[in-house]
């Protein structure tokens, strides 16, 4: 079987033809072509490729064109061409079977992309101003398919219509001078057949000029050589006021529970602990997520710049920590006052973040059981004005002051509710979701200088206590809305709990839908439940939703 992988940076070598498969996409049968390592920016680049290579193979002119959408990409081609730009798609799809359909006006119908070799999808497609080629793209696992949302569209840019110079509107031809000279000397232009993000109208003769693949898409890495370069016209370079033009991190904290070394150091530090929750061997407990969410990163997120992973010196065994892009970070690198390590408390390391040495300002904090269920680009999170969105969630927070009855999530966001109370006169009553946060470094630096004692305290617990507070997933969000820093938004998200009776409906549903943009497994608290089945289960899950090994992961022994 024939590859094209991209690296660990997204950049893609030569192309080349794959092997060719039969697939099921929404329940109707389709050719499809299989990748090793596929991602759906490997998709999208593909299709891209195979629409201006034939176009190129015609001698048909064409221009990439910025339009609305990260994952599809569309090109500009003059009307005029319309009867050649069908007959070379018509003739690349009977070489390679792919499938057309149109865009604008939109379809009547439902109904998804026909097979470019069939002569009758062209004649339905006679008046479309905009159609989309697509070629289904898989893996060897056929568990992840990318169909027409990677397609390649291609817009009919026509003549714009010029005024009439008879200006007084009285028919007898009497016409306005200043019209007529200034439509002598204006230039043709070229009128756009659909909306894009930067003009309705171009000139029709223009030098074309080449610029970064990446400045197409918000899904690809922030960097020149990201993607292949393409051909445009001078209009849809400019720089746009929502375009991303600073780098953001990831930072992960983990902990492999089942590390004999790492259990004789909770052991020793083990006192009393206020909830069972608290020091509960579920929350320790390592199912391999970390993998699987480095996996997510790769697939729909590699524009993330660099991923931090903080550990208790502690690394995964498949993990290639040589890779560049990927730095561990230990304990003792981050936390103000070391003699408080070991630490078994999540909210005495998450306190502690900021403090990553080189950590971008702008950054997303994950927990191992948190994924990108789709293809998103760093809009999600923040504005391009560096402005971060935050998630809340529908939960509240019990009112009333903190007791031993309360969770660890309560008792630390009730510490800061008075926090909130004290320093603005406001109270919070909503929790997060459980999904990345997206935090800028100086909102936490600023939060610290005026609150030490809170760092400090949250720092100092071993386990979680009365005193905790949740810093990064939930004061720093409220802190940084009322100073002007961050906002509330939404995404597309999901929550399974591995405790749920119906928890292997709810992954399938994730699994068949794939629509949720982030999403989280939670190891919930229950006394008595069945690990081995949630095990067996998770892990069945997530090797079908992340089928494509991600560049932080080793080679299996024997070769990959």
């Amino acid at each position: 079987m024939e590859e094209n992988v991209t690296d660990a940076h997204g950049a893609l070598p030569d192309l080349v033809i794959p092997e060719r498969c039969e697939l099921t996409f929404d329940l109707h049968p389709v050719t499809g072509y299989v990748h090793s390592g596929l991602t759906p920016l490997q998709a999208r680049e593909e299709n891209f490729a195979a629409v201006t290579g034939a176009l190129d193979d015609a001698g048909v002119d064409w221009f990439a064109v910025r339009g609305f959408e990260d994952l599809a990409t569309a090109v500009g081609v003059h009307g005029d061409d319309r009867e050649r730009v069908f007959a070379a798609l018509a003739d690349l799809c009977a070489r390679r079977p792919g499938y057309i359909q149109g865009v604008v006006p939109a379809p009547r119908t439902p109904r998804g992309p026909a097979r470019g070799d069939d002569p009758k999808t062209w004649e339905k497609l006679a008046e479309a101003q905009v159609v989309r080629a697509v070629w289904y793209r898989t893996e060897p696992t056929r568990s992840l398919i990318c169909g027409p949302r990677y397609g390649c569209d291609i817009e009919f840019w026509w003549p714009e219509e010029r005024p009439d110079a008879d200006a007084d509107g009285d028919g007898d031809g009497g016409a306005d001078q200043a019209l007529v000279e200034a439509l002598a000397e204006a230039p043709e232009r070229l009128a756009a057949p659909r909306a894009n993000r930067v003009a309705r109208l171009i000139p029709a003769e223009s030098e074309t000029v080449e610029a970064p693949g990446n400045l197409f898409t918000r899904i690809a890495p922030q960097t020149a050589t990201a993607l292949r370069p393409v051909r445009t016209r001078p209009e849809f370079t400019v720089p746009l006021f929502d375009d991303f033009d600073f780098p953001v991190d990831v930072v992960y904290t983990w902990v492999d529970g089942n590390d004999p070394a790492w259990q004789r150091r909770r052991a020793d530090a083990s006192g009393e602990v206020y909830h069972a929750e608290s020091a509960s061997h579920s929350r320790f407990t390592n199912r391999d997520e970390l993998r699987y969410s480095l996996r997510s990163l790769h697939l729909n997120a590699p524009w993330v710049r660099t991923i931090h992973l903080v550990t208790d010196d502690q690394v995964p065994d498949w993990l290639d920590t040589s890779v560049p892009g990927l730095k561990v970070v230990s304990h003792k690198e981050i936390f103000s006052d070391p003699s408080v390590l070991p630490t078994f408390n999540s909210h005495a390391i998450e306190s502690q973040l900021h403090h990553i040495e080189g950590l971008a300002e702008h950054f997303l904090y994950f927990n191992d059981d948190m994924f990108i269920g789709r293809p998103v680009g760093p809009q999600l999170f923040f504005l391009t004005n560096g402005t971060a969105r935050y998630f809340p969630a529908r939960g509240r927070v019990p009112q009333g002051e903190v007791s031993p009855l309360d969770t660890p999530v309560d008792v630390a966001t009730k510490n800061n509710r008075r926090v909130f109370q004290e320093r603005f006169g406001r109270s919070i009553t909503q929790v997060m979701e459980h999904a990345p946060y997206a935090m800028r470094r100086s909102v936490l630096d600023d939060l610290e200088r005026e609150y030490p004692e809170v760092f400090r305290t949250t720092a100092a617990n071993r386990f979680r206590s009365l005193s905790d507070h949740n810093i990064p997933s939930n004061l720093v969000h409220y802190y940084g809305y009322l100073t002007g820093r961050a906002i509330p938004s939404s995404n597309r998200f999901a929550y399974v709990a591995l405790a749920a009776k119906d928890l292997p409906g709810r992954l399938a549903r994730l699994l068949e839908r794939r629509d949720r943009d982030t999403f989280c497994i939670n190891d919930t608290f229950v006394e008595d439940d069945d690990p081995e089945g949630q095990n067996e289960l998770l892990a069945s899950f997530l090797e079908a939703y992340f089928p494509v090994a991600g560049p932080y992961e080793k080679a299996p022994v024997g070769g990959a």
